[in-house]
């Protein structure tokens, strides 16, 4: 029995494809086009919330079709299937919003029931939307298959009177129209301009909160979330994607091996560094429940209280998802935060005072880092003109 075979024979594939009885499963696989050499290899999973609600969707199709490229050039054969997905940006302002939490559960169920009827081996997720990242990730970890996370990328920012723009600007433009502080035909071409590309909203929203997350806690590539949805890296990521889901299998690397209590706690660091979206309090929670580990709303507090807010994003900051992508990205965000000791550790050092005397001490510092002239304070990757601003550093938890 060679390596294939011998791998094959160990996975849950072969329940449909090895075997005289298993000829009819066969057969349907030969009608759609696959080979012997493909139907005996290793069957991977390629889940997409592709559709045509929203932008932050609209490119999965294609990012999908280098994950199958990479899935193929690693010697195992790519099953493409699609999900649904509820986008909060249109949803939300009437009765569509009562669809957008339940559909995590919809779109984790879906992908679970595909993967389980058909026995495939592993799974690539994609994702673009508020509650489409999260589920992805459940389903991954309640599979426990070997599974990597892509996140589909975040939109360009748009222009509008010379000033770069996004979604954020469209909705406090109404409350500008509504006052009268801005002109009907204003608020028009700011909508026409704002969102001029594919992607999720570019501020550090739900959708790019929870892309960080995925890196946090291991189950995307280091460095792929940031990439915008119209970058070509994007489709560098999935091929290599494809290539290293086919290494995990060999490996037998699975998700409940790598989302531990300290990865959560690690995702739930980089939330609060970043400024994220605190829905994640609702998401970090599911993710570990699909773990079987517990790491509830009041463990996320725990962490988010002890974190600093370390990058500039919006909606609270001046930059988008595009600028932290181009500083380093997560990466760079996690190093950050491991230059200085926990912050545990500087509150019981010998001399140090009393705990809650030195959190005094350090929001002390931190405001006065945030008042001093640009030139003076710390940037991303040494950037000190435009750069994705740093303030005190923190610990990684």
């Amino acid at each position: 029995m060679d390596a294939k075979a011998n791998l094959k024979a160990k996975l849950p594939s072969r329940h449909v494809t090895e075997g005289p009885e298993r000829a009819p499963q066969r057969s349907y696989y030969y009608a759609m086009g696959l080979t012997r050499e493909q139907i005996h290899q290793p069957f991977v999973g390629v889940a997409t919330c592709w559709n045509e609600a929203a932008p932050c969707n609209i490119s999965l199709m294609r990012q999908a079709q280098a994950v199958k490229k990479g899935v193929a050039a690693g010697g195992a054969t790519p099953r493409e299937f699609c999900t649904i997905t509820v986008t909060d940006g249109i949803a939300m302002g009437h009765e569509g919003m009562k669809s957008s939490l339940p559909s995590r559960e919809v779109i984790a169920d879906s992908v679970e029931l595909t993967m389980r009827g058909h026995a495939y081996d592993a799974l690539v997720g994609l994702a673009g939307c508020d509650k489409s990242l999260p589920g992805m990730m459940m389903v991954m970890c309640r599979l426990n298959v070997p599974s990597i996370f892509i996140y589909g990328g975040s939109i360009l920012p748009g222009t509008f009177k010379g000033q770069p723009v996004t979604i954020q600007d469209v909705f406090e433009a109404v409350g500008k129209y509504s006052v009268g502080e801005m002109s009907g035909a204003d608020l028009e071409t700011l909508e026409q301009h704002a969102c001029p590309s594919a992607g999720a909203c570019g501020a550090q929203f739900t959708a790019n909160t929870m892309a960080t997350v995925s890196e946090a806690i291991g189950l995307a590539l280091p460095y792929s979330t940031g990439a915008p949805a119209p970058y070509e890296i994007r489709d560098a990521f999935c091929m290599t994607a494809g290539e290293q889901i086919v290494e995990l299998i060999k490996a037998g690397l699975r998700p409940r091996d790598i989302v531990t209590r300290k990865a959560l706690e690690n995702a739930a660091a980089v939330v609060s560094a970043t400024g994220g979206s605190t829905n994640a309090a609702l998401h970090l929670p599911a993710i570990a429940h699909e773990c079987g580990l517990k790491f509830d709303l009041f463990d996320v507090a725990d962490v988010f209280k002890r974190t600093p807010y370390v990058a500039d994003l919006k909606p609270s900051g001046r930059y988008v998802a595009k600028d932290m992508f181009e500083a380093g990205g997560v990466p760079l965000l996690m190093r950050t935060l491991r230059r200085e000791p926990q912050a545990s550790e500087v509150e019981q050092g010998p001399g140090r005072g009393p705990p809650r005397r030195q959190a005094a001490l350090r929001h002390r510092r931190r405001r006065r880092a945030q008042r001093q002239p640009r030139a003076g304070r710390r940037h991303c990757q040494g950037c000190w003109d435009g750069g994705l601003e740093v303030y005190r550093p923190g610990a990684l938890l």
